[in-house]
């Protein structure tokens, strides 16, 4: 009994902790369908209004599809090089292979805003600020952490020998791992390259520094709206965002759950 009471009050405790989390992020569903010309909650009445001036609007589109490329090249760099770099660091046998992952992963520990401003300096000198392959490489940069973190996992459970066979057989080694290797840790890749993509989709700081004064990324024009203007726009592009972040969410759990199948599978 007191087990389960025990067991009864950590999970009341866990939902509390979840609705406190979530609570305040679920409010700006329903002030999305807000009929108000201001933010207000609970709405007034109910309207479809800010859905429409989004849409309708060339400034909030353009920057939409200006971050949804920016995000799938930046995804597609990212899966590249976080795959070449999670071979070296799941084969090589090396002693700098930690540092080697350590500085790997700086992006993500290094505070955004100081790799925000080292990009700067760096894009000024090199005439790339404003530009959009700046944009991309500096979200390529921030991404690749995400990708090295799911693909290396699923190399080291990788039965190598498998590509070996296929190399013994006359396969050339990048063909081997083109046919055998990527089909299987695809889950992995595909669950990487969505993270990359969420976290270009999202980034704020650096492309503040990075981007250019007439095309800018959703989260800057975001900000500028709550910044400059209260625009009620930005509850429904926010809801629209959370929408897309669990379906992202839900096939990276896909991807995962179908890449834990094939470990075990081998």
């Amino acid at each position: 009994m007191r087990r389960s009471y025990g067991k009864m009050a950590i999970y009341g405790f866990a939902v509390l902790v979840l609705i406190f989390l979530v609570l305040p992020t679920l409010i700006v569903i329903p002030m999305s369908f807000s009929s108000a010309r201001y933010l207000e909650f609970p709405p007034p009445g109910f309207s479809l209004r800010w859905y429409e001036n989004f849409f309708n609007t060339p400034s909030w589109v353009d920057s939409f599809t200006y971050s949804i490329k920016v995000g799938l090249c930046a995804a597609i760099l990212a899966a590249v090089f976080g795959v070449m770099a999670s071979i070296v660091l799941a084969r090589v046998k090396s002693k700098w292979v930690d540092a080697i992952y350590y500085v790997t992963m700086t992006p993500m520990i290094v505070p955004l805003v100081i790799i925000a401003v080292s990009l700067y300096s760096a894009y000024i000198q090199m005439k790339l600020q404003g530009t959009f392959i700046g944009l991309v490489i500096a979200h390529t940069v921030i991404a690749i952490p995400y990708v090295i973190t799911t693909v290396s996992g699923s190399l080291r459970v990788f039965d190598i020998r498998i590509e070996q066979a296929a190399i013994s057989l006359g396969a050339h080694p990048l063909k081997a791992f083109m046919k055998i290797t990527v089909p299987i840790i695809s889950p992995s890749l595909l669950s990487g390259a969505l993270f990359a993509f969420i976290t270009s989709f999202d980034e704020l700081i650096v492309s503040i520094y990075v981007s250019g004064v007439t095309s800018k990324t959703l989260p800057v024009r975001m900000w500028e709206g709550i910044r400059i203007e209260i625009d009620p726009t930005i509850t429904a592009i926010s809801a629209i965002l959370i929408m897309i972040t669990v379906a992202f969410f839900v096939c990276m759990q896909i991807f995962q759950a179908m890449s834990r199948k094939r470990g075990l599978s081998q």
